[in-house]
C-alpha cells in the first residue's frame, strides 16, 4: 500500500502564497524562474497539454481535404494552416516545459487515452463546406478565449498566444472566405454551406467548456488569472461576434430559440445538449477512437526521425567536445 502524503504547509509556505497572490492581483505576470504554488503550476501544465494536444490533433480533421480541395490556391491556404497548427502544438509543449513538464510524458498521455483534447475535433469533416465551418465557428470560437489568453498570468503561455491569435485569425478569415464562395455559387453549394454550418454551430459552442456553475475547474484558473473571462461570458461573446457575420452570408443557425436580448445587449442561445458534450468528452464521440489511433499510427511510423534526429544531436555534441 502506498501512503500519500501531503506536502507540509508551513508559515514560508502561507508566507510566499500570500506574495504570490499579491502579484496576481496586481496583474503582475509569472515567469518561468519564479516561485507558483504547485496546484498552478500543476493547473498550467493540464490547460497547456491540453491546449497543444487540440492543436495537434485538430490537424486531423482538415488534412483528408488537403488532396480534394477545389484548387491549387485553396490546397496552398489550407497546407498553411495545418502548418500554423503544427507550430501552435510546439510552443504550447514548449510552454509546458517550461513549467518542469516532460513533453514526450505528455504526448504519451495523450495517445494512451489518459490527457483530454477539445471535444470539437471528434467530429467528421464530410463536405469541403466543413474546412469553411471549422475555419470560421470553431477558430473564431477559440479566437474569442485565447485573445483572453494573452493576458493570462503565466508570462510565457502569454507571449506564446499573441502569435497564435494573430495566425488564429487568419485561418478564421480563410474559412469565412470559404463559406462566402459557395453562398454565392449554386444552390448546391449553398445548401452545402449551411448544412456544415449545422453540423459544427452547436460543437462549436460546446468547445467553449460547460456552464460557469459546472465547471471543475474555472473558479480557482480564474482566481489565479490563468483564465481571464468565464466559460459562458467566453460564449455570448462568440455569438456577438458570429451571428452578424451569420446573417451576412446568408445562412441560419440550427437553434430556433437564437435571439437578441435587448436589455442585456447580447445574443441568448437555446439549450445546449451537454450529454452529448459529456460522451465526447469521455471518448464515445463519432471520431475519437479514429483521431486517437491515426496520431499512434503516425508516431509508430514516424519514430524513425526522432531517433536519427537524436542519434544526430549526439554525434555533433561528441565531434563539438573533440
Amino acid at each position: 500500500m502506498t501512503n500519500n502524503i501531503a506536502t507540509p504547509v508551513t508559515s514560508e509556505t502561507h508566507t510566499n502564497d500570500l506574495a504570490f497572490l499579491a502579484r496576481i492581483d496586481n496583474d503582475e505576470k509569472i515567469e518561468a524562474c519564479d516561485w507558483m504554488p504547485p496546484d498552478y503550476r500543476k493547473m498550467l501544465i493540464r490547460q497547456v497539454s491540453q491546449h497543444a494536444h487540440s492543436e495537434i490533433i485538430g490537424m486531423q480533421p482538415e488534412r483528408n481535404w488537403l488532396t480534394r480541395a477545389p484548387s491549387l490556391q485553396r490546397k496552398s491556404i489550407l497546407l498553411a494552416k495545418i502548418q500554423d497548427e503544427a507550430g501552435h502544438g510546439l510552443y504550447l509543449y514548449s510552454v509546458t516545459e517550461t513549467l518542469g513538464a516532460d513533453r514526450k510524458s505528455l504526448v504519451d498521455a495523450l495517445l494512451d487515452g489518459r490527457a483530454k483534447y477539445s471535444s470539437i475535433f471528434n467530429y467528421p469533416a464530410l463536405t469541403w463546406a466543413d474546412m469553411g465551418a471549422i475555419g470560421w465557428l470553431v477558430d473564431g470560437a477559440a479566437i474569442v478565449n485565447q485573445v483572453s489568453l494573452c493576458k493570462t498570468s503565466y508570462a510565457p503561455y502569454a507571449r506564446a498566444m499573441i502569435r497564435i491569435c494573430k495566425e488564429e485569425s487568419f485561418h478564421q478569415r480563410q474559412g469565412f472566405d470559404i463559406l462566402w464562395t459557395l453562398v454565392h455559387g449554386s444552390d448546391a453549394q449553398k445548401a452545402m454551406a449551411q448544412d456544415a454550418v449545422n453540423r459544427w454551430w452547436w460543437p462549436a459552442l460546446m468547445m467553449l467548456g460547460p456552464h460557469d456553475s459546472n465547471s471543475q475547474h474555472s473558479e480557482k484558473s480564474m482566481r489565479w488569472k490563468i483564465k481571464r473571462i468565464s466559460n459562458d461570458e467566453t460564449r455570448r461573446r462568440f455569438l456577438t461576434q458570429t451571428v452578424p457575420q451569420l446573417e451576412a452570408l446568408g445562412l441560419t443557425a440550427p437553434d430556433p430559440d437564437l435571439n437578441y436580448d435587448e436589455e442585456a445587449q447580447c445574443y441568448r442561445h437555446g439549450d445546449i445538449d451537454w450529454d452529448e458534450f459529456q460522451r465526447v468528452i469521455a471518448g464515445n464521440g463519432p471520431c475519437n477512437k479514429q483521431r486517437l489511433q491515426t496520431a499512434r499510427t503516425a508516431r509508430d511510423n514516424q519514430s524513425w526521425v526522432l531517433e536519427a534526429s537524436a542519434a544526430y544531436t549526439q554525434n555533433q555534441s561528441k565531434q563539438t567536445m573533440h
